[in-house]
């Protein structure tokens, strides 16, 4: 059987070598390369092969089916899988569940978009109970059958519309991954508007805060989940005693429980977890004042979701590159949550027009001026936050360099000197 990968990049390579240990013959596809003439059986697709690349449309001139790296890899393991998607959070709360069934005695894998492809995860052989998958919007525009035993969408913001083009496209990739299964646990929050097209051998539960205006099947309150059946664990102290909280510590319960674990092995996992870095990460507390690295968000939504997240007042540096995203979709959380915003990089004029009648904001330039002007108004109860929600190659090399530089300011608590605009 000929079969053709499109990308040759980590999602690809781990394609080709499942298709040659299954018997398939296959080309591996990269750059400006062509689509070689030939009959194939079909094509897989990695994640960053948009729906309308050429080599897409000329699978479909052509009649070749093409499906994804994850759909291929499904295919073919042979173990249990749970799964993640939404817009924030999704990394921590998969690599929270796979460890935590790793030490309950499960032999789990994080993979799919964070982690491992699954196609690896297969041709690595060995023990492997639990596939625990990060799904992307990338990995559903060409997925057709993917059945988790259970699933969540976390939240639905904003994101990736360079793209998708539109909301609309967007949240239908996402809740793909539910409408597909056939049986089986979904999870939505509570607040969700849409839930059809869920089927109806599929179990459909809710998760959210205990106080929240929808009530929820899965609850959290600090330090506490609650569920069906009677369900309690302790879900660790506060918010800063662990990066997954709120409504996302709610779903990876109902997750680990639809995977067998009991409340106690759920609250050891709690416990032990270590968190991914630049995630909300705490990294130092003085005088009350707690500074947090969530340097990987590069959107304004994911901007939005830490904001929202910090459970107490925020001053918040935010800039660097920007994306294109809409400095007004941000307004109503940065009027709710944030004290004051401290804008850093190339964008940081722009977003000052934008956001200074709902928010007390000053451009500052750069990530030291910023900082030591957060430090200097931060009152007792507050988070100093790096949540930039935008690139940080104007001032940077990546997210984690910048994230580097928030930590050695913030355990040293210095800041070098500098003037910041008022807004």
């Amino acid at each position: 059987m000929n079969v053709l990968v499109l990308g040759a990049g980590r999602s690809g390579k781990a394609a080709e070598k499942l298709l040659a240990r299954t018997g398939c013959d296959s080309v591996v596809l990269d750059g400006d390369m062509p689509l070689p003439e030939g009959r194939w059986a079909f094509a897989v697709a990695s994640p960053g092969i948009p729906a309308d690349h050429p080599w897409i449309a000329e699978c479909e001139r052509r009649n070749i089916p093409v499906s994804s790296e994850l759909e291929l890899g499904a295919a073919h393991f042979r173990g249990r899988m749970l799964a993640v998607t939404g817009s924030k959070g999704k990394s921590s709360v998969v690599k929270l569940v796979a460890d935590t069934l790793n030490l309950a005695g499960r032999g789990a894998v994080a993979c799919g978009n964070y982690g491992k492809p699954l196609c690896e995860v297969v041709t690595d052989g060995g023990a492997t109970e639990w596939a625990v998958a990060e799904v992307s919007s990338f990995q559903m525009e060409q997925t057709r059958i993917f059945r988790p035993e259970a699933a969540a969408m976390l939240n639905l913001q904003a994101d990736h519309l360079d793209r998708h083009g539109d909301m609309f496209t967007y949240m239908t990739l996402k809740l793909a991954l539910l409408r597909g299964m056939d049986g089986g646990l979904a999870l939505l929050p509570a607040d969700f508007p849409v839930r059809d097209g869920i089927g109806r051998k599929t179990r459909l539960e809710t998760f959210g805060p205990a106080d929240g205006p929808a009530r929820a099947d899965w609850r959290w309150s600090p330090g506490i989940v609650e569920g069906p059946g009677g369900f309690r664990a302790t879900v660790a102290g506060s918010y800063f005693d662990n990066a997954v909280t709120g409504p996302h510590a709610a779903a990876a319960c109902a997750l680990m429980r639809a995977a067998g674990l009991g409340a106690e092995e759920i609250s050891a996992g709690f416990a032990a977890f270590v968190p991914l870095p630049h995630r909300m990460e705490k990294v130092a507390e003085r005088g009350g004042i707690v500074y947090i690295d969530d340097s990987k968000a590069t959107s304004l939504a994911a901007l939005a979701a830490g904001v929202a997240a910090a459970g107490r007042p925020v001053r918040l540096i935010a800039g660097g590159l920007p994306k294109g995203d809409d400095p007004d979709s941000v307004k109503v959380v940065l009027h709710s949550h944030a004290k004051k915003v401290y804008l850093i990089g190339r964008c940081a004029e722009k977003f000052a027009d934008a956001w200074r009648d709902a928010v007390s904001v000053e451009t500052c330039g750069d990530l030291e001026t910023a900082f030591a002007a957060a430090s200097r108004d931060a009152d007792p109860g507050d988070a100093v936050l790096l949540s930039p929600g935008c690139a940080s190659f104007d001032q940077y090399k990546s997210y984690g360099e910048r994230g580097d530089a928030f930590k050695a300011l913030a355990r040293a608590l210095g800041g070098a000197a500098g003037t910041c605009k008022q807004g």
